[in-house]
């Protein structure tokens, strides 16, 4: 895509691409289905990754769970009262939501599809807790209803990965990924950017080595420093380590960032917001949106728009 595709925005807005598909806007609804993750149970690890305190991206998140349709119908209750008319998909995201029997998950999915207001399912997954079997399933699932699996890539960067007790290599992410989208099953990835030694030209290079990947959407993470993590007490005892970006320094770091991403890979958000009250740093105090307009106004100011570095060309994926 050339930049007359990005008049409006100059980006490839996945938001955008869901509400033209649907016909209306379309809200996800987080659902805590009472998955664990084999980073904490014992089978690869204890503690979680190092960046990892669940509710910071769960804010709801209880080990006691209600029932699925439970969850579905409270949530409907609260977004009718400021969106009339739209469409759901249930999204399971807390944890790793394919860490279970084939059997179990089965019911799982299937019990947030039988909503008859739920047009699809999204789940947060590892690239390593996939399996054939699973994924043949959601294939099945694909032929009727919008599925989409969202890995967990975190960095490109097999020695990061390896410091922050990933318990995967990117290898693991691109045969995931490459095993998902054959299948034609929509496929998304987040990447943290800001880890623990990692400069800014590797960060850019993240953005080279994603563009490789059929991949349909990018969720990108600025760092947060988050309580009750094990990054939280390395930061305390070797601060050197980090160099926490200022929002201005972020926005400039996304903008190239985006200039060298594949343009047919649409981006979902840019940063995420942690509760305040679980927060170490950096403490911007801005929302997503209000992010999102001062990266567009600066992206639009020079001249910048998605793809404007990415040399190889490609046919638009089918969202």
């Amino acid at each position: 895509m050339n930049k007359e595709g990005f008049l409006h925005i100059p980006y490839l807005n996945y938001n955008t691409l869901l509400k033209e598909k649907f016909g209306s806007r379309v809200q996800k609804i987080s659902i805590n289905a009472g998955f664990t993750c084999p980073n904490r149970d014992g089978n690869l690890g204890y503690g979680g990754c190092t960046y990892c305190n669940n509710q910071s991206f769960s804010p709801n998140f209880k080990k006691d769970v209600d029932p699925i349709q439970d969850q579905i119908d409270q949530n409907i209750i609260f977004f009718n009262k400021r969106y009339k008319s739209q469409k759901y998909l249930a999204y399971f995201q807390s944890y790793t939501n394919t860490y279970d029997s084939i059997e179990n998950l089965q019911k799982i999915y299937g019990e947030a599809l039988k909503h008859p207001k739920i047009e699809g399912i999204v789940v947060g997954t590892r690239p390593d807790c996939v399996t054939d079997d699973l994924l043949d399933y959601f294939a099945e699932l694909a032929q009727e209803k919008y599925i989409m699996i969202e890995y967990g890539i975190e960095s490109t960067n097999n020695k990061t990965l390896e410091f922050i007790r990933r318990g995967h290599n990117y290898q693991s992410s691109i045969k995931a990924i490459e095993a998902t989208a054959k299948r034609n099953i929509h496929t998304g990835a987040h990447l943290i950017l800001g880890l623990p030694g990692e400069s800014s030209e590797e960060i850019i290079k993240h953005a080279t080595e994603v563009s490789k990947l059929p991949l349909n959407t990018l969720k990108l993470h600025q760092l947060q420093l988050v309580k009750g993590t094990i990054m939280a007490k390395q930061f305390k005892t070797n601060p050197e380590w980090f160099s926490l970006y200022s929002k201005d320094e972020y926005i400039n770091l996304v903008s190239d960032f985006v200039e060298n991403l594949n343009p047919v890979i649409a981006i979902e958000r840019f940063i995420s917001q942690s509760p305040l009250r679980l927060l170490i740093a950096p403490t911007w105090g801005i929302k997503n949106f209000e992010f999102t307009n001062e990266l567009i106004k600066k992206m639009k100011a020079e001249n910048k728009y998605q793809g404007r570095k990415y040399n190889c060309t490609k046919e638009k994926l089918s969202y």
